[in-house]
């Protein structure tokens, strides 16, 4: 008689046939001596670090590489001009108002001159295929990135706006003025010395070229970093040509970054595939991977800024689940402001 075998499976193996009940097994082991832990070996709320890179792309005018686990996300800037009168719904400022009303997010927004977009590579993950339309994943994350570019007031108009300068026409008619004793309207005209003839406009293209969870979390990270890395020439309209010059003479300046917003997101899992609200154990695992990501239905996303030296909450988004309330959400922003001296201390 044939002695009996016993059937053991791989790690590996298991994960793919059962993956909830494989996850679940290594955050609640049977050995209570045994911490709890991810299939990635992490704690539940252990993010993955981050390691940056600027001015990868010698094109660009300002690009970063960001990588976070097996996640890794190349960022470009480029700045293309666009003329005022190309723009249909171009309000004239008025005489005194050259540097508009704060940090000028009315222009931004209303003239478009953030344009975020986001592709997914061929081969950063197996779902991702060749020759395809833009993902449904794609859309949603250029979506989100095009609305908290906005709602941080991260940038200033004041350093996409391209003058003309009219001290050199307005010396020659106050000298003229001087002549006829005409001061009064000279006066006038030095007031209005410079005037918005056109605009940069910031393509800032995300290309992921792995993917494995949490993409928005890295995508807006790259963001940051090849934003504070761009430095765009000094412009000025040449009123002979009637076109936009280019300083050769002056080092390109770069933006003037508003603050430091950084997102964290968190996944909720929990011991049953289909849990109602109240029912049974949860876990929050920070700065979820791919495997997470599909066995957890309730996402939330913190943006935060600690440039103050306290935490300020710039915004919360949620998708799906009961679980999250109140006491997780105050939990999660002291989960979130340690996730922000991380990068800080990244990027310095």
């Amino acid at each position: 008689m044939a002695a009996s075998t016993s059937l053991t499976l791989s790690s590996a193996t298991f994960a793919k046939l059962s993956p909830h009940p494989f996850l679940l097994a290594n955050l609640q082991p049977t050995d209570q001596s045994t911490p709890s832990s991810r299939t990635n070996g992490r704690q539940p709320r252990q993010p993955r670090p981050y390691s940056v890179n600027t001015s990868s792309l010698s094109h660009a005018h300002g690009s970063a590489v960001v990588r976070s686990g097996d996640t890794t996300v190349i960022c470009g800037v480029r700045g293309e001009t666009l003329f005022t009168s190309h723009i249909p719904n171009y309000r004239v400022q008025q005489a005194g108002d050259a540097s508009g009303n704060g940090n000028g997010a009315d222009e931004l927004r209303d003239y478009d001159l953030l344009v975020p977009n986001v592709e997914l590579a061929t081969g950063c993950a197996p779902n991702f295929l060749p020759g395809v339309p833009p993902t449904t994943l794609a859309q949603t994350l250029s979506t989100r990135l095009f609305s908290l570019l906005h709602r941080s007031h991260l940038l200033n108009a004041g350093d996409l706006r391209i003058y003309q300068d009219n001290s050199t026409t307005g010396s020659k008619k106050s000298t003229q003025a001087e002549k006829e004793g005409d001061t009064d309207e000279d006066e006038e005209e030095t007031e209005q010395a410079k005037e918005v003839k056109a605009y940069w406009v910031l393509y800032i293209d995300v290309l992921f070229i792995s993917f494995d969870g949490n993409p928005f979390d890295v995508a807006w990270a790259a963001i940051l970093a090849a934003l504070r890395d761009t430095k765009l020439p000094l412009a000025y309209w040449d009123v002979d040509r009637e076109m936009v010059m280019c300083s050769r003479d002056k080092t390109p300046a770069p933006l003037s970054i508003r603050g430091l917003p950084v997102a964290c997101t968190a996944a909720v899992f929990t011991t049953r595939e289909r849990q109602k609200k109240g029912d049974g154990q949860y876990w929050i695992l920070v700065d979820p991977d791919r495997l997470e990501e599909s066995l957890c239905d309730e996402t939330v996303t913190m943006v935060v800024d600690k440039s103050s030296g306290e935490t300020r909450v710039l915004n919360i988004s949620k998708r799906g689940g009961t679980v999250v309330g109140p006491k997780f959400m105050r939990e999660f922003a002291t989960v979130a402001g340690t996730r922000w001296e991380e990068f800080r201390a990244v990027l310095q």
